[in-house]
């Protein structure tokens, strides 16, 4: 059996060697395995790492994007690189533990397509116990992602994933710019399992997943695979709608039938700027929506590849018997 293991990296250049020293160990001597490290556009010595890796060991394969495209389009494209008959998703700081992968394998030997992981809490006091506003923006992308989406998304789950080939053909046939793997895959509905991991601490360098980047993968997750924003703004303009018609009523009412007049300017203030409000989300909604079918009428490539390892991973599959 071929194993391939996607990595991508995004500044991990102090973590780059001892991950992939880390793998060689982890992964079944009795096998084949390949080691594809994504540089999404790293500004540090990350290419400098993988290139020497690449050069000591015909096993060690990478593809450096052109620029910083973002962590699930570089995972797209080691899914595309893969030639395994499965392949692993992990991220390059030694969070995903290396150790794990023989019983994630041992899972697909079982018969299933997606064996997924989840994230344990770390217990307090814990090194590798995630800071308070990362757990707490974890929790409420996992709420509002389940909420608004279609497809759910088990808490803590992450993308440190083994796919079978079926899984990866079934990815690649969705043609999306910004497809979202934590939806896609579920959505998918070949045979999975999940198998739990308590996190290890990162080996070094900061976390590149900041606040604005969660929000904007709750983003993609919400409007890739659901339109329930949609229609919950054209529910609240019912409601206000409604709202609206009861309150002109009783202003009538009282100016016809009784000789006080409807005092009203903070009413009325507050009522002009709680319209407006839902007003400009609903066009922000709207606008997101929009915005996607404007990237996607485009067709442009999901990333471009600046350079790649002398022998890629495909023409080493042609090798194989």
């Amino acid at each position: 059996m071929f194993v391939s293991v996607i990595i991508p990296v995004f500044n991990e250049e102090e973590n780059i060697a001892p991950l992939a020293e880390a793998l060689t160990k982890a992964l079944p001597a009795s096998g084949d395995h390949e080691i594809i490290f994504v540089d999404d556009g790293s500004i540090d010595r990350s290419l400098f790492m993988l290139r020497q890796l690449s050069r000591q060991d015909p096993r060690i394969r990478y593809l450096s994007l052109s620029r910083n495209f973002g962590h699930q389009t570089a995972l797209m494209a080691g899914i595309e690189t893969a030639t395994g008959d499965c392949a692993v998703m992990m991220d390059g700081d030694f969070q995903h533990p290396p150790a794990l992968i023989p019983a994630m394998i041992a899972e697909y030997e079982k018969g299933f397509d997606i064996v997924s992981t989840r994230r344990l809490e770390a217990e307090p006091g814990s090194p590798a116990r995630a800071p308070f506003a990362k757990r707490l923006s974890s929790r409420l992308f996992y709420a509002l992602v389940n909420a608004l989406s279609d497809t759910r998304i088990e808490p803590g789950s992450a993308d440190f994933r083994l796919l079978s080939r079926r899984a990866r053909e079934a990815i690649l046939s969705m043609k999306e710019q910004n497809l979202f793997l934590r939806g896609a895959l579920p959505w998918i509905g070949l045979p999975s399992t999940e198998i739990a991991y308590s996190p290890e601490k990162r080996r070094s360098g900061e976390s590149k997943y900041t606040f604005p980047k969660m929000v904007s993968l709750a983003l993609d997750g919400i409007t890739s695979f659901s339109v329930k924003p949609l229609r919950l703004t054209s529910f609240a303009g019912l409601f206000i709608s409604a709202a609206g018609f009861i309150y002109a009523l009783y202003a009538l009412i009282m100016r016809l039938a009784t000789d006080r007049t409807v005092e009203g300017w903070t009413s009325l203030l507050i009522s002009v700027l709680i319209i407006g409000g839902i007003q400009l989300v609903s066009l922000g909604i709207v606008g997101e929506y929009l915005g996607k079918l404007f990237i996607e009428a485009k067709g442009r490539p999901r990333y471009i590849i600046k350079e790649s390892s002398p022998q890629s991973p495909n023409d080493a599959a042609k090798d194989r018997p």
